[in-house]
């Protein structure tokens, strides 16, 4: 039988023991196959993945967060031999060549690695960093750095934000100036997760003086190109062992034929890869929230209070199912916005409330859990704080959550849209 899309309530225990007995089967009674989006090839690749995360990556996670460091071109390279990491992306460079529904699978099965950063780090690699490169880029940019990332031999980071302009990606400031058949880069980017790591960048950067919306380009840029230096590893409050560091550039020289597609559309294509980097975050937030209502399930049932157990608190229950119902129907929202992405629509307001909706839940729902461990909430070494810690981010990068609300505005016709 096959195992489940994702993990459900672990409430199948003796009613002798403690009268809030809910087996899985009556609180899912379909199958992972009768999704709106998956179908039995779907379950297939998610088991192959799941039997990576549950041999190679979840026995080693702790010790992973504790020296705050993964060795991701390891692990990179057992998806990439699995062909996980090119589901959707051209066959002909060692890609599947499969619809996106089956990135979203991909996706949301990585969340049921227990620590953000992993998800985080892979998901950089297959939706942030390589989307515009495999729909725009030349067929030799493609061969140099599109198929040794599908393959898992190089590692690849993104390159966009700086210290002046995360959100507001229109006021990036690193430059990429011609020099005969030359690129010439100078300026730094902040908060660059795989950047120590990385063989390649895909780098926003200007290219011209025009509008700041038609100035910039996305380029490829091999780390190990002379002039890049990565001085500084940020101490993050979460997702520890995916390092993000700052990158300067110094004078660095790569050829004008690593600009990916069209010399300026570099704002066009990001606002394109952000789509998809926002709706996988929803992915990988998925998992993180069930992981954080399963444990804490599990906790309060045997922590006793009062001779009974914390779980037999009427406002600890009904609260928990409440927040399974949040995560149900953020699940609905990912999969409808998943669908109409993939017949070609613009799905920016649905994307940008997806969004949202996932930054607010993953953070309120984790403290909630938190508050019903206690004093255990508040150490390092529990699951539930790793996911309080990891779940924050989801209402920061990517977008904050009040560019979430302007984009949201201009679309309602609140806010003037911006000109182009």
């Amino acid at each position: 039988m096959l195992k489940s899309l994702r993990p459900v309530m672990r409430l199948c225990y003796s009613a002798a023991l403690n009268p809030l007995k809910i087996s899985s089967a009556s609180f899912r009674t379909w199958s992972p196959s009768d999704e709106p989006i998956y179908t039995d090839d779907h379950v297939q690749i998610q088991k192959t993945l799941r039997k990576i995360i549950d041999k190679d990556i979840n026995p080693y996670v702790d010790a992973w967060e504790e020296q705050k460091d993964f060795p991701i071109h390891e692990v990179f390279k057992t998806l990439g031999d699995a062909g996980l990491l090119g589901v959707n992306k051209p066959v002909e460079y060692g890609g599947l060549g499969l619809d996106y529904s089956f990135a979203i699978a991909i996706a949301e099965e990585l969340g049921n690695v227990k620590c953000g950063a992993v998800p985080m780090a892979v998901t950089i690699q297959t939706d942030m960093a390589t989307p515009a490169l495999a729909k725009f880029g030349s067929h030799g940019l493609k061969e140099r750095f599109l198929a040794p990332s599908i393959a898992g031999e190089f590692v690849s980071c993104l390159g966009v934000s700086e210290t002046g302009s995360g959100s507001d990606v229109a006021s990036v400031r690193t430059k990429a100036i011609a020099d005969g058949d030359d690129l010439v880069i100078n300026g730094e980017k902040m908060w660059i997760t795989n950047s120590d790591h990385a063989d390649w960048m895909c780098l926003l950067a200007c290219t011209n003086d025009t509008g700041p919306h038609t100035n910039k380009s996305l380029i490829c840029v091999p780390m190990d190109s002379p002039g890049i230096s990565v001085v500084e590893k940020v101490n993050k409050l979460g997702m520890l062992s995916s390092n993000s560091c700052r990158v300067v550039f110094e004078d660095v020289r790569v050829p004008r034929s690593y600009i990916i597609g069209e010399e300026g559309a570099g704002f066009r294509y990001q606002m394109i890869q952000f789509q998809e980097e926002r709706i996988v975050t929803a992915c990988i937030a998925l998992n993180l929230m069930q992981l954080a209502i399963d444990s804490t399930i599990d906790y309060t049932r045997n922590r006793k209070i009062f001779a009974g157990s914390v779980l037999d608190n009427q406002v600890v229950h009904f609260k928990l199912a409440e927040m399974q119902t949040e995560v149900e129907a953020l699940r609905s929202m990912l999969y409808r916005t998943a669908a109409l992405y993939m017949k070609g629509n613009d799905v920016t307001p649905l994307v940008s409330m997806l969004k949202l909706k996932t930054g607010r839940i993953s953070r309120e729902l984790t403290d909630s859990c938190l508050q019903f461990w206690g004093g255990m909430g508040y150490c390092m070494d529990s699951v539930v704080t790793r996911c309080y810690r990891d779940a924050r981010l989801g209402s920061i990068g990517g977008g904050a959550d009040e560019v979430m609300l302007t984009v949201l505005c201009r679309y309602m016709g609140v806010l003037p849209k911006l000109k182009k």
